[in-house]
């Protein structure tokens, strides 16, 4: 699909209140699988209304967004703190993360495991620049589907 179209199909997506889980599960489907090592690097993070907890959760938490160093190293939950300071919330993520490509809804693309919890995330490329600036991710594991549905959210490179 043209990335383009995908990323009009985004900010629609954005702007709304209540996403329906289905138009995000589409727009998994459109976009490109990337590899672990092509998403390096420090990502700012938001995330779409569809009444799933974590949404929440994250907001309270301060969430800014993701940094892999390494495919070996990756911190799932970047926070801004009361100070305006950025750090890696290790307790809120039961410690670090790593990224693998991982199959997923029988594609194979860039994943990041936490370590303390059973939760993966899976990433997409939503633009066709090389490396990617602009993921959607969506968060699969033990207890994480809420009503059936998992939880998506956007990352977006930084400088």
């Amino acid at each position: 699909m043209e990335p383009t179209l995908l990323t009009r199909r985004l900010a629609a997506l954005r702007r709304m209140d209540n996403v329906p889980a289905e138009d995000l599960d589409a727009l998994w489907a459109d976009c490109t699988p990337v590899r672990a090592a092509d998403i390096l690097g420090s990502w700012a993070g938001s995330d779409f209304d569809t009444d799933h907890p974590v949404h929440g959760m994250l907001a309270a938490s301060g969430w800014h967004g993701k940094r892999f160093e390494s495919v070996k190293v990756a911190h799932p939950l970047i926070c801004r703190g009361e100070d305006g300071a950025l750090f890696s919330n290790e307790e809120l993520g039961r410690g670090l993360a790593s990224l693998w490509d991982i199959e997923f809804r029988d594609e194979v693309t860039a994943s990041m495991v936490y370590d303390g919890q059973p939760v993966v995330d899976h990433f997409k490329a939503v633009d066709a620049d090389s490396p990617p600036t602009i993921l959607l991710g969506v968060m699969n594991g033990k207890g994480v589907r809420h009503q059936g549905r998992h939880y998506y959210f956007v990352l977006e490179r930084e400088a």
